[in-house]
């Protein structure tokens, strides 16, 4: 009895399963607030950020909420709700706040590897889409969060701005687009393994590859047993831990439920895969800068607003269109197909039924999605990009995301498009669930994750120093104050040697 006693009491402080941006962020955060923290990460692949914050699985978009039209909905009375883009808009300063503390701190490599600026874009044709894309310029530009974007519907100009888009497109077709040169493409996946190279030469921070948690369950004494399994080896071993953060992307609906922690009961979840149009010609490549998104069809999900996009990876410039949305039962896009059966228990099973009957416009769509033809796919292209070429573009597999399934007292269960942070109770467990815009939001989702969880912790004068030190508007809102913003957007672009930077006053 005692020997077991003795054992719980030792292990890290605090366990992080899954190696993405958010645990990433997470440790980092950790240890800069408090260096004698002791940390563990638990990833089931052989390397960090090869599931959602990979490049080639992620937009990369930097969401900031500039051109992605879901973000901005019309109202039933034809005004436009902007009050999730400003908030989308304020997060992502957030978080270019906190990589400027890194890399002034020569923590991580520089920006370049990670960052880049690009023109964020809407665009769209037909008098409805115009006309809806001009309402959404004039509300979003009463704040000074979107000061700069550019509205235009005039043909040459849109020429001037994306070529490839306008080239072959009929005169007499209404379009219009937004531009926003503040912008930014973002390599999630090299930032997140910058992250980990420098936690890995910490002190009290250890880092386990091609390990899968198997269980979790809390003992008498508040700590966290944690069942793990070496892949390699096939060795299973007991890990005890003070805090566990479950970043494990769509891995983390499973965790949760394994957990037993009742916040986590009547939680599901939908899976939606996604595949790209990868072009293969650089000479067309080199010709569009810009990330230009379009309107969604009716009844898709978010992650599957078209757009046309330049992307940085690995050094190189790419243009990639999609994503087209695919169902599949995996919850990871290395998991099993038995994720979704496994995941459907007595306490969610009615929330999800009511969601799924309740988004049968949903269901529709992705199985026309998974029907589609070469041609068709192409035929989805040459909306933006009316000269494209089938020879110039191959498909590419992109990440799994999982939706969040939650009961609803009216409706019994709805779909949620998002991200949430569960937790329980005594704040010793977290879990974060969903999708979209979760890579580009995770500073402030870590920050809210902190003033839950320690709370004790976060209102002392150390923890609170250190915080204003790596996100210096921390405690303020960006939203509310022109001024901080045009400061703190002065100082990130010049560390993250973006371009244009708003100037320094």
């Amino acid at each position: 009895m005692n020997s077991m006693k003795d054992a719980t009491d030792k292990g890290p402080d605090v366990v992080l399963i899954g190696a993405g941006i958010m645990s990433a962020t997470l440790g980092m955060m950790l240890k800069e607030l408090q260096p004698d923290l002791t940390l563990e990460i638990y990833e089931r692949l052989d390397v960090a950020a090869a599931e959602s914050s990979d490049a080639w699985n992620n937009a990369g978009t930097g969401h900031s909420a500039f051109c992605e039209l879901n973000y901005t909905p019309e109202k039933a009375d034809g005004t436009i709700d902007v009050s999730k883009a400003v908030k989308i808009a304020e997060s992502f300063e957030i978080s270019k706040q906190f990589w400027a503390y890194l890399i002034q701190h020569n923590i991580i490599e520089l920006p370049t590897s990670f960052i880049k600026s690009i023109p964020h874009m809407s665009f769209v044709w037909g008098n409805d889409n115009v006309n809806f894309l001009r309402k959404r310029y004039e509300a979003m530009t009463k704040c000074h969060l979107f000061q700069g974007m550019e509205y235009s519907e005039n043909q040459e100009k849109l020429k001037e701005w994306v070529p490839l888009i306008m080239e072959g497109r009929d005169n007499s077709e209404p379009v219009a687009a937004t531009k926003m040169d503040l912008g930014t493409d973002v390599n999630f996946g090299a930032l997140t393994r910058s992250m980990f190279n420098y936690l890995q030469q910490q002190e009290g921070v250890t880092i386990h590859f091609s390990h899968e948690v198997r269980k979790l369950r809390q003992v008498e004494n508040g700590r966290w047993r944690i069942r793990v399994k070496d892949l390699h080896s096939g060795e299973k071993r007991n890990v005890f831990a003070r805090y566990i953060f479950i970043g494990a992307g769509g891995g983390a609906l499973s965790l949760l439920e394994k957990s037993d922690i009742p916040e986590g009961q009547g939680y599901g979840g939908f899976p939606v895969s996604g595949q790209w149009l990868k072009c293969t010609n650089r000479a067309v490549i080199e010709r569009h800068k810009a990330k230009v998104y379009g309107l969604a069809a009716v009844g898709s999900p978010p992650m599957s607003v078209p757009h046309l996009d330049t992307r940085f990876i690995n050094g190189q410039q790419e243009l990639l269109f999609g994503p087209y949305a695919g169902f599949s039962t995996k919850f990871l896009k290395k998991g099993s197909f038995l994720d979704l059966p496994k995941s459907i228990k007595p306490a969610n099973l009615r929330p999800m039924i009511s969601a799924g009957i309740h988004n049968l416009a949903l269901t529709k769509y992705l199985i026309d999605q998974v029907r589609q033809s070469p041609e068709e796919r192409l035929g989805a292209l040459k909306d933006y990009f009316p000269e494209a070429k089938a020879e110039d573009w191959e498909l590419e597999v992109a990440g799994q995301r999982v939706q969040i399934i939650k009961k609803d007292p009216d409706k019994g269960g709805v779909l949620e498009f998002g991200t949430e942070v569960v937790s329980g109770a005594n704040c010793t467990l977290a879990a974060l669930l969903g999708a979209s815009p979760g890579a580009s939001t995770s500073v402030s989702i870590m920050i809210g994750l902190l003033e839950r969880c320690f709370m004790h912790r976060i209102n002392t004068d150390e923890w609170k120093a250190k915080l204003k030190e790596m996100i210096p508007s921390y405690g303020q809102s960006l939203a509310d104050n022109p001024e901080l913003l045009d400061e703190i957007r002065a100082y990130t672009g010049r560390v993250l040697d973006l371009t244009p930077a708003v100037k320094e006053k």
